[in-house]
């Protein structure tokens, strides 16, 4: 980067070869061209969640046209995609922009120390050899998600008696033969509304599914193509019908949030009217309603009413009901009710886990990130260099993918042209930000999670804010010299007063 204190290995390294990772990669192709970067993958290949998760059926939970990115039209004829169709996807966006070369996989990111006075990161990483080895970036940007990739939710069942095969959807393995068993699904969030009809299906599928939930969850059906969108790819320009289509379904999410958030029961009943369409109107309404309000965790998607097709040809049932015992043979439950099963899959959640687990530290001294405040949900409170992605907890996660990564370019090119290698967000010890807690979704792996979370202002822009349509036009139209992200040279240099004097990296 130019103007940089101390050479460095990389002006950008990025952690994570999934969606948010090859995101910023293709927004620094196109927008920061000069950068060199390096994305850091700790697996033997790209695609992050797509490339972890194997369970059968796994699909997205959110349409393609905003689980896209905005600059790569999604071509296929399913809106709803399933993980094969999204790698697809990825792989051809980091051919088509040269990303691949820049991808080293099997490097694991273990801890990241910013040196003040050299500008730059030094990042300890193993590789899958077990080396260990030190690089050098300007900026670091954590594509790594948000949930722990070693571990999962674990609720600490006693499995007592119980003699059959018990797995959890984020270790599947290869050689589970499921057909013509009694499969217990325990959970009732997406990853079990997945992983249910997907199991019941078919000549090699099981012989009943049980999907067993302590709570009902708010469900949501909806076709799996876009007609809308098949119709416009065929009378308008390629890239034209899919900005059409992702506003139209940005505007429907939008107003779907706040149509639940501010009218529940009404919304309560459009959900209850398409279940009642699908399953007929004798279905058993206490398996669909929850005790809490739409939103106040993430509808599940249900494409082309598939559980409820599996559930009427008698494959799969939803159970409510607490465990008492695992014993030979299957699950008791509380009320003495016995659920046979060969097979219980535990899909009870994640474990969420703050910036990849990277030990990061600041002139030597451990950061703890839930003590500092976000910054236009990519930064942190007097931390520099530094940027992440959280998504949406109300929209597609590639939204904020997008504007953080544009916007972190539009950083990265200010800095150039003015010759300042360092930008933190700088937050006064003496300030008066009021708190607000902007996880008030009351999913079990949020509220686990909430003492490892990053601060949040009830004032921008010092927050991880909920409104993408806000934040996409403050993300790109506010101005980067805003009072509070100070740009400056390692030396204390005012960096404006270098603005035009030094040659780009390239």
């Amino acid at each position: 980067m130019a103007g940089r204190a101390a050479p460095t290995d990389y002006d950008v390294l990025i952690v994570g070869a999934g969606i948010s990772g090859i995101g910023m990669a293709a927004h620094m192709e196109e927008k920061a061209p000069h950068h060199s970067y390096a994305i850091l993958e700790r697996r033997a290949d790209l695609g992050g969640t797509w490339d972890l998760f194997r369970y059968p059926g796994i699909r997205s939970d959110s349409d393609m046209h905003t689980l896209g990115f905005d600059f790569e039209p999604w071509k296929h004829e399913k809106t709803i995609a399933d993980g094969p169709a999204i790698l697809d996807y990825l792989n051809r966006i980091v051919d088509e922009r040269g990303i691949r070369e820049h991808i080293r996989t099997g490097h694991t990111v273990l801890a990241a120390d910013w040196r003040e006075a050299h500008a730059c990161w030094h990042v300890t990483v193993e590789t899958a050899e077990g080396d260990r080895k030190r690089l050098t970036a300007n900026w670091l940007y954590l594509g790594s998600g948000y949930y722990d990739y070693d571990e999962a939710y674990d609720p600490g069942f006693d499995l007592g008696a119980f003699e059959g095969r018990v797995v959890h959807p984020q270790f599947w393995p290869d050689d589970l033969d499921y057909a013509g068993k009694q499969v217990v699904v325990i959970g009732s969030g997406a990853t079990a509304v997945t992983l249910v009809p997907s199991m019941a299906k078919g000549a090699r599928g099981a012989a009943k599914v049980t999907m067993l939930q302590r709570t009902p969850t708010w469900m949501f059906s909806r076709p799996a193509k876009d007609r809308i969108a098949n119709f416009l790819r065929k009378v308008l320009p390629e890239k034209l019908a899919y900005r059409v289509t992702r506003w139209k379904n940005i505007t429907l999410q939008h107003l779907g949030f706040k149509r639940a958030r501010t009218k529940p029961e009404k919304m309560k009943q459009f959900l209850h009217k398409r279940i009642e369409k699908a399953l007929g109107p004798d279905y058993d309404r206490a398996s669909f309603t929850p005790p809490y309000d739409p939103w106040d965790q993430r509808l599940c998607l249900i494409p082309d009413d598939d559980l409820f097709e599996a559930m009427k040809k008698g494959r799969a049932e939803i159970v409510t009901g607490h465990i008492a015992a695992f014993e030979q043979g299957g699950v008791r439950l509380k009320d003495d009710r016995h659920l046979p099963a060969d097979i219980v899959v535990t899909a009870t959640g994640l474990k969420l886990a703050v910036a990849g687990k990277i030990a990061i530290s600041q002139n030597g001294e451990p950061v703890d990130l839930a003590e500092r405040f976000y910054y236009k949900g990519c930064m942190f409170s007097n931390l520099p260099n530094l940027a992440v992605v959280f998504g949406y907890l109300n929209a597609s996660w590639t939204l904020r993918s997008d504007i953080n990564a544009d916007f972190i370019c539009r950083v990265l090119e200010r800095m150039r042209a003015t010759g300042a290698t360092i930008a933190e967000p700088v937050l006064p010890a003496d300030h008066d930000l009021v708190e607000d807690d902007i996880f008030d979704f009351s999913s079990g792996y949020i509220q686990r999670s909430k003492h490892l979370m990053p601060k949040n202002a009830v004032a921008y822009p010092w927050r991880l804010n909920q409104e993408y349509v806000t934040d996409r036009k403050r993300m790109a139209s506010d101005s980067i010299e805003d009072g509070v992200l100070d740009l400056r040279r390692a030396d204390g240099q005012d960096a404006s007063s270098q603005e035009g004097r030094l040659e780009p990296a390239g």
